[in-house]
């Protein structure tokens, strides 16, 4: 080739272009904090796209452009690792004296004394993902290997350069370093392995099976449901069509080294372990925020407790700890046993995941009347507990994960999250003689109560509709038709309702008017005087408004402002309830989901009855006045508010009370259906949407001069 064509201008603008969507690309991958607009970063990698192009003998592997997948490959070369991938011994005490054991060990086997100085460690979390050991000559990216047998692994550059966070090119001097002012610590070796781990993130797995549900669900062949994000990410790396590796958010993470020049050639020198990491990352490489050093046996312990109870909310799958000696020397000291070095442990966390049989299937009724379906355990300790219990969430996904009685299941339990069944373990060899359970379907009534259990369209869950009548949404229904906005019953809370109903004493609303002051006196934290005020503010209760009634009944989809358009346009409840679907849909702003919603509540008997005796315990509104059933526009009719921040004169509910007295509605959120939003002192995002919106923005005066 020609060598004078790199001193063209074309080759110097092609080297800028690179070096600056090389730094780009490393702030927004590895740090995680983006320096230009997704737009900018576009335009200039179509720049620099066009240019490789147009000459494209200046196209070189570590290029950006070279990220987005070339060919496929008929199948995987093996490479023979120069240093074996080493495995680390699992410490088998999922308890925190695991870490005590480690100690123990290494200060034995250094030889040191009680009154010697604490080992100090390297502690970092155990990834759960596929191992990879990248090799860099010359400061550029040539092959990428799998573990494989740790002797021999996979040759899979082509798709590991699909990977943002992974440079392709490491940084030169001053580059990818947190401040200008500190130089690097090491120059760049001649040869350079870098080993780390391979992972996904769970939101990116999420978003990824979530569009492979969309494929399925349009008829695509051969498209499948990830089991878990490990597997996710292996199975993207060892793809043999890079471009389909460049589809799945793969994630990285460094945490040590394999081959690398020495010293005497112009390699690194180091003395520590955690020293290295961070010339890794003045490199270019991310290396975990949550590595640290920890002294002694008893910040292992701490570590390791702490990370334990980040573990969940940490965006990325860990099953424990890794803790290796932090001085190098000591670590050449102690050598290796086998294949595992003598200086390192995996802490493990007891583990998430277990196997164990479905009993039976059990529906359960939520607190809001949803149903979900409830795998009943053989007992199984998982996650640091004994689970015999496992939510299915409902029917789409006990039916997706074919989930049935008698079956061996995988299931999982993280932190505090509700025990689930992941997926059904077949057997190798299925028995022609063993049949499976029945597939599981959803009952469609409910049973709690009998009442009658609806699917809307477009949702997941089933609901049981009678939620006056229900025992399992008794609570609920109760600190719902009690609060402020509906009936209002001062001083009945959470503590109050849960006596109130664990004590028998109340079975539906109705019971609440029919309470007398020995019964509430006897409860706890209650007296006379307390229970005489309770009956006061029950009495008081009974005069309300239809539209706060209708709201206080909890029908589904049924909020204030839609029970106020309901009591304006029928005047009175009986003719609600008496409603068909086309008449509901009549009233402004009501279709016809929550048509159906009414129709359902008010076919229920049981609603009806509940209905019933609450205006017999002497519950009335007035009923059929002008107010209602103005035939006349109002000043705001179809006209949306949204409030946000702090009027000069007029508080949240006044102003809100005065612009649905003037025939508005006010809304909690900003649309482009939103009409105004009225803006207050210290107004937030609100004012901010509207805005960007272009919704229009007034003040309180503007407000009472439309009124």
């Amino acid at each position: 080739m020609n060598e004078s064509i790199f001193d063209t201008p074309v080759s110097i603008q092609i080297a800028q272009l690179r070096q600056t969507l090389n730094a780009y690309a490393h702030r927004y991958y590895v740090q995680d904090d983006p320096s230009v607009p997704d737009a900018e970063y576009d335009r200039l990698f179509a720049q620099l796209q066009a240019l490789e192009n147009s000459h494209i003998e200046l196209l070189t592997p570590d290029s950006p452009t070279q990220r987005v997948g070339g060919k496929a490959i008929d199948q995987f070369s093996s490479v023979r690792h120069a240093l074996p991938m080493l495995s680390i011994r699992t410490e088998t005490d999922t308890s925190a004296a695991g870490a005590e054991n480690f100690d123990a060990r290494i200060r034995r086997e250094l030889g040191l004394m009680p009154i010697d100085a604490a080992v100090v460690y390297v502690a970092e979390p155990k990834f759960d993902g596929l191992a990879i050991n990248l090799r860099y000559e010359q400061g550029v990216l040539v092959q990428a290997t799998t573990r494989g047998d740790g002797e021999t692994g996979e040759d899979v550059t082509h798709n590991i350069r699909t990977i943002g966070q992974i440079p392709l090119r490491l940084c030169e001097a001053g580059q990818g370093r947190a401040s200008p002012s500190i130089p690097p610590i090491q120059p760049i070796p001649h040869v350079l392995e870098v080993r780390g781990e391979i992972y996904m993130r769970r939101d990116d797995f999420e978003a990824l099976n979530e569009r492979q549900r969309q494929k399925i669900a349009a008829g695509a062949k051969g498209e499948r449901i990830f089991v878990n994000p490990r597997n996710a990410a292996a199975g993207a790396v060892r793809q043999l069509d890079p471009t389909l590796t460049a589809q799945r958010p793969l994630s990285f993470f460094a945490y040590g080294l394999g081959e690398v020049s020495p010293s005497a050639e112009g390699g690194p020198a180091f003395e520590t372990h955690f020293d290295l990491l961070q010339t890794l990352k003045q490199w270019g490489f991310p290396v975990s925020a949550l590595v640290n050093r920890a002294c002694g046996a008893t910040e292992l312990v701490a570590y390791y407790n702490a990370i334990g109870q980040q573990r969940d909310g940490l965006g990325f799958d860990i099953d424990g700890v890794v803790y290796k000696v932090d001085s190098l020397a000591w670590q050449r000291q102690l050598g290796f046993v086998t294949r595992e070095p003598r200086w390192a442990v995996a802490h493990k966390f007891p583990a998430e995941e277990q196997l164990t049989t479905v009993l039976a299937i059990d529906v359960q009724v939520g607190r809001t009347g949803k149903l979900t379906p409830v795998a009943k355990l053989a007992p199984v300790f998982v996650g640091g507990v004994t689970v015999t219990n496992a939510t299915l969430h409902n029917e789409d996904e006990a039916r997706r994960k074919d989930v049935r009685v008698g079956d061996t299941v995988v299931v999982r339990r993280a932190g505090d999250v509700i025990p689930e069944v992941v997926r059904v373990v077949m057997p190798v060899e299925p028995s022609p003689h063993l049949e499976r359970g029945v597939v599981f379907g959803m009952p469609h009534v409910c049973p709690v109560c009998a009442s009658v259990a609806v699917r809307e369209q477009g949702e997941a869950d089933y609901r049981c509709t009678g939620g006056l009548f229900c025992s399992a949404q008794r609570k609920q229904a109760i600190l719902h038709f009690a609060q402020r906005r509906a009936v209002e019953v001062e001083g009945l809370g959470d503590k109050l309702v849960d006596q109130l109903v664990d004590d028998g004493l109340i079975q539906t609303l109705p019971d609440l008017y029919r309470l007398d002051q020995t019964a509430l006196a006897n409860l706890d934290r209650m007296a006379d005087k307390s229970a005489l005020n309770m009956l006061e503010a029950l009495q008081k209760s009974k005069q309300t408004t239809l539209p706060r009634f209708l709201f206080g009944l909890g029908i589904r989809h049924v909020g204030e402002a839609t029970a106020k358009e309901l009591a304006r346009h029928f005047g009175y409840l009986d003719a609600i309830m008496a409603a068909t679907e086309e008449q509901l849909q009549k009233v402004a702003d009501i279709g016809p989901i929550v048509a159906k919603s009414l129709r359902t509540f008010f076919d229920q008997p049981h609603n009806c009855e509940v209905v019933a005796q609450l205006r017999a315990c002497g519950i009335t509104w007035s009923e059929g006045e002008p107010l209602l059933q103005s035939p006349t526009p109002t000043p705001l009719s179809g006209k949306t508010f949204v409030l946000t921040g702090t009027l000069p004169t007029l508080d949240r509910e006044e102003a809100k009370a005065l612009i649905e007295s003037a025939g508005g509605k006010v809304s909690s959120s900003v649309s482009k259906k939103t009409s105004f939003v009225v803006a207050g002192t210290e107004a937030g995002s609100k004012l901010d949407k509207a805005l960007s919106l272009g919704v229009p923005v007034i003040d309180e005066a503007t407000l009472k001069a439309m009124l």
